[in-house]
Parts: structure tokens; sequence; C-alpha cells
């Protein structure tokens, strides 16, 4: 009886460690929020009249075209991210999965993924295959390179905001602009907080991702953090002018983009880690929220 028990455990522990190890491959909550952004844009352009069955297979696709990109990404960087204690007990690294199964993996969602897409509209399927392709064979190689591959790596961030709209509408529509213009903009002051907190593990890897010239900490983090800001300001206007947005959401939308604005201004002043966690920790209510925000505009 104890051989059994002790067999049953290891199979248990085994099953288990796979699971996370997925969740590890898959970069799993960074999916979740990449399906946020699609799954809201859909709802948006459909006005809350929402098809649940077309949802759920846009969140699937969604899921499986994600995951894998971010796999490739880890078996592309594996060398790489065992020298970053961040990174060090991903799967792919520590050798609990092999790169031949981590890249049949990632092969086998993104074709289910992309087929998924296509059900759509060939357009939705193109722009899955167009973020997978452009996150894990540009932006990737780009981090160790130039700090310029933070905005080639604002395009396939951004473009889930165009596949929900053009999974409803079949075409790039205003709207799908106006909301990829929302995360991609707000991408840069996110990530340019988390690549300040993270400089010290992403320099030992050789990711130079910070703006300024010589990939150091200095105040053009903050300052250009704050000049983005202002931009999403400005889009917030130019879409209520442009009859996209009504006036209390775009009042919500400025008010909240002031807010982050701030915070950003102060990690400028003050070069501080205290500021660039503030305004790490603002990004991350600040997309969900702007969504929603949208998104009860569309609804009343």
């Amino acid at each position: 009886m104890e051989r059994n028990d002790a067999k049953q455990i290891s199979v248990f522990e085994g099953l288990r460690q796979a699971v996370t190890d997925f969740g590890l491959l898959v970069k799993f909550k960074l999916t979740l929020l990449v399906l946020f952004s699609a799954v809201m844009s859909y709802a948006i352009v459909c006005e809350g009249a929402v098809n649940w069955g077309a949802m759920l297979l846009l969140a699937l696709g969604g899921f499986l075209v994600t995951g894998a990109a971010n796999a490739l990404n880890q078996v592309l960087e594996r060398d790489y991210d065992r020298l970053m204690p961040r990174t060090a007990n991903r799967p792919v690294v520590t050798g609990r999965m092999s790169v031949s199964t981590a890249v049949l993996i990632a092969g086998i969602m993104a074709m289910f993924g992309i087929s998924m897409l296509s059900i759509f509209n060939p357009l939705t399927g193109f722009l899955g295959t167009l973020s997978l392709i452009s996150y894990s064979f540009v932006y990737t190689p780009m981090k160790r390179s130039t700090p310029l591959a933070v905005v080639v790596g604002a395009v396939p961030g951004a473009l889930p905001l165009i596949i929900g709209c053009v999974a409803y509408e079949g075409f790039i529509s205003p709207t799908a602009w106006m909301l990829f213009g929302l995360q991609f903009l707000w991408q840069f002051p996110h990530f340019w907080a988390v690549a300040w907190l993270a400089d010290e593990d992403y320099k030992k890897a050789g990711f130079y991702l910070l703006p300024s010239g010589s990939g150091e900490k200095d105040q053009s983090t903050g300052l250009l953090s704050f000049a983005f800001c202002v931009l999403l300001i400005g889009s917030a206007v130019l879409s209520y002018l442009l009859g996209y947005v009504g006036a209390v959401a775009t009042v919500v939308l400025v008010t909240l983009n002031a807010y982050w604005a701030w915070h950003c201004w102060q990690l400028f002043k003050t070069c501080e880690r205290t500021a660039a966690r503030k305004q790490m920790f603002v990004s991350f209510v600040h997309l969900p929220i702007s969504l929603i925000v949208l998104l009860m505009d569309r609804i009343w």
C-alpha cells in the first residue's frame, strides 16, 4: 500500500509540475492580459451585443497564439533567461522541458490558434500570424541590440485590440485604430517602469531596455513616460472630437491619464525606485479601467 501511495503521489506531483511548467512556458498571467484586451475590444465594437460563442472562440484562439509566441520567446532566450534570477526557473532553462518539446507545443498552439482566428475572417488570422512572428522573431532578438526594441514590441503588444475588432467587423475600422493607439501608447510608461525595477536583472542578460542613450537609469525614463501619458490625453481628446468617445468617458480617460502622468513626473524628478514602482502599479489598473470605460460608453 505504501508503494502504491508513493506512486500516486509521484504521479500527482509530476502532473502538477507539468501544469505549472506549461503556465510558465506560455506566461499565463501575461497571456490573460492580452486576452482581456482582445475580448474587450470585441465587446466594444459590438456595443455589448456579444455572441458568447464567438467570444469564446476569440479567447481560445488568442490564448493559443499568444501562448505560442511566449513559448518561442523562451526557446530563443533560454541562454539569457538562465542569467536572470526572475527567469532562471523557466522550464526550458532548467531542462524540465526540452527545446524540441517547447517548439512542438508552440507549433501546435500556433496552428490551432491561427486556424480558430481565421474562422472569423482571413484578416483576423493574418493579424494573429503577424503578431506571433513580429513578437517572436523581430522583437525578441532586438532586445539585446537596441532600446528601440520597445517600440517594435509595442506593435504586437497592441495588435490584440485590432484583432478583437476585426473578428467582429471584418476590417480595420477607426475604432480599431483608436484602441490600438491606446494600448500602443500605454506600453511605454508601463514597460519602462518594469524595466527600471528589473534593470539589474536585465543587464545580466545583456538587455538594455531603458530609453536613455547609455541604457542607464536617468531622468529620460520618467520624462518620456510623462510624454507618452500626455499623448494618451491627446488621443482621448481627439477621439472625442472625432465622435468616437462620449464626453463623460473622455473626462474619465483624461483624468486617469493625468494621474498616471503625475506619477511619471515623480520618477522624472526623483529617479527613485519607489516612484518607478508606483508608475508600474498605476499601469496595471490603467488599461483595464480605460477599456471598461470605453465599453460602458458604447453600451450607454
